[in-house]
């Protein structure tokens, strides 16, 4: 039950991140460096679903 809830709050932030990446790489002048920041972060969260998805 806990996992299932940690999975959802995971899908969430991972949702969040692709929006800052979408909504930097609509700016104009996109920061680069940010964007590469924030898919490091989105990955890492993917490989820690991937690895409750594998518990379960």
């Amino acid at each position: 039950m806990a996992t299932n809830a940690h999975a959802e709050s995971l899908k969430a932030k991972h949702a969040d991140l692709d929006a800052k990446i979408a909504a930097e790489e609509r700016r104009p002048h996109p920061d680069d460096a940010a964007i590469h920041e924030l898919k490091k972060q989105k990955l890492r969260i993917k490989d820690e679903l991937a690895v409750l998805e594998r518990v379960h």
